[in-house]
């Protein structure tokens, strides 16, 4: 019955509710310095995705001696984009295509920074990897 009727030492509600209002403030003052490294880190999805675009139309140029404009004859499986309810953060799309040139896009389906410009990325057939708009 003693054992009962003891208070254990713990923290209150308020102090808690104290805390994480503390935590979610401290989180706001970063997040806009986090910002550019989070665009950053995005546009490296574009880069590996641009760089398999050409591995795949440098394989299809050596087998019919020209490159496509289509990405599904060159094998390019594309992810389901944000938009679609998938992970991808990028359409990729080729642009041009002739028998000895490709231009292939990659185009950021958000703005990830906020600051209004939409992030685009081109590859060409000599591997040129260019961030044409940066976000």
């Amino acid at each position: 019955m003693k054992a009962l009727n003891r208070k254990l030492k713990a923290y209150t509600l308020n102090e808690l509710l104290i805390v994480l209002v503390i935590i979610g403030i401290l989180i706001l003052l970063a997040l806009p310095n986090l910002m550019p490294l989070i665009s950053k880190t995005k546009g490296t999805e574009a880069k590996l995705q641009l760089k398999h675009v050409y591995t795949l139309e440098r394989s299809h140029f050596m087998l019919k001696s020209q490159y496509s404009s289509d990405l599904n004859e060159i094998g390019f499986e594309h992810e389901r984009t944000i938009d679609e309810g998938g992970n991808a953060n990028y359409r990729i799309e080729v642009v041009e295509a002739s028998p000895t040139t490709f231009k292939a896009r990659a185009t950021a389906l958000a703005d990830f920074d906020g600051d209004g410009a939409i992030n685009i990325w081109e590859i060409d057939q000599d591997q040129n990897l260019v961030e044409v708009v940066k976000d």
